[in-house]
């Protein structure tokens, strides 16, 4: 089993540690500048030591580094790693390349970014168990990291080299651009009368409903509304109501509308005909 330390004591920092540490796993050390942060964490876990950096490093077989992305390189520059240790960054967009100099000073380097939102660091400690996990390092080093994963409950993607802006992009999809299209709803809401508070109450049911729906059925299957149907005239009411109140609502939904088509494509449900009808109303 290694000796684990983290240097940084944020969310993901705090999450990730107790998470371990729950699971039996040595978490000897934290660092933080927030000392306070740092002290918190520390209480909440037996065995574990407030430290400096450099003395995390000397305590730890294992250190993540739960630092933003612009702190990882001068981290792994500054600190005295050594033969036969291994660092670990959190980031999803940030390349392994950031940690080069760690290795030239011997130290294994790999990556571990859980796919999970953690502003609220409860929920997301309830919340890591089923979520992903992207994972990329060498062996011996990825054996470890899928170790942890598993005895965490997360589910391993496993992540070529240089190819970690394309995947975090693609996340935000499915995460804070969700906020983005419930803003957009909520201000469309807004423009004819209701409150936004109420409009967002009564939109999030709906979300997390087509969640589930594609968690059980796909994307294609779990496709609903007037896309679904071919309802041409429903379509074009939509874009007349937009269009109104102002030419980017109009815009957004025929993008969105657009993507949807190929869902409904794949679907089967409708035919060319109607297919083609959308295509028409929605423009290229």
């Amino acid at each position: 089993m290694s000796r684990l330390a983290f240097i940084g004591a944020g969310r993901l920092g705090q999450v990730l540690a107790r998470a371990m540490a729950a699971q039996g796993e040595a978490v000897v050390a934290v660092s933080s500048r927030n000392q306070d942060a740092a002290e918190a964490l520390a209480l909440r876990i037996p065995g574990c030591q407030v430290m400096t950096q450099e003395q995390a490093l000397q305590a730890a077989d294992l250190v993540f580094l739960t630092v933003s992305d612009d702190a990882i390189e001068p981290l792994a520059r500054a600190l005295p790693w050594r033969s036969g240790q291994a660092v670990v960054h959190c980031s999803g967009a940030t390349e392994l390349t950031a940690l080069a100099a760690a290795g030239l000073r011997g130290a294994t380097v790999g990556g571990f970014h859980p796919l999970q939102i953690f502003s609220d660091p409860e929920n997301a400690a309830q919340l890591l168990a089923g979520s992903a996990v992207a994972i990329e390092a060498e062996p011996p080093l990825r054996e470890e990291l899928l170790r942890l994963a598993a005895l965490l409950g997360m589910q391993p993607l496993q992540l070529p080299p240089g190819t970690r802006a394309a995947y975090h992009a693609a996340a935000s999809f499915s995460a804070s651009f969700i906020l983005s299209l419930l803003d957009e709803a909520v201000q469309i809401w807004a423009g004819v009368g209701l409150p936004q508070q109420q409009a967002l109450q009564a939109l999030l049911p709906l979300a997390r409903g087509t969640l589930q729906a594609a968690e059980k059925r796909g994307l294609a299957g779990a496709l609903s509304g007037p896309i679904s149907r071919g309802d041409a005239g429903v379509v074009a009411g939509h874009l007349q109501t937009l269009d109104s109140l102002g030419a980017e609502h109009g815009a957004f939904y025929r993008e969105l509308s657009r993507r949807q088509l190929q869902l409904a494509r794949a679907s089967g449900r409708l035919d060319e005909q109607a297919l083609q009808r959308l295509e028409a109303l929605l423009g290229h």
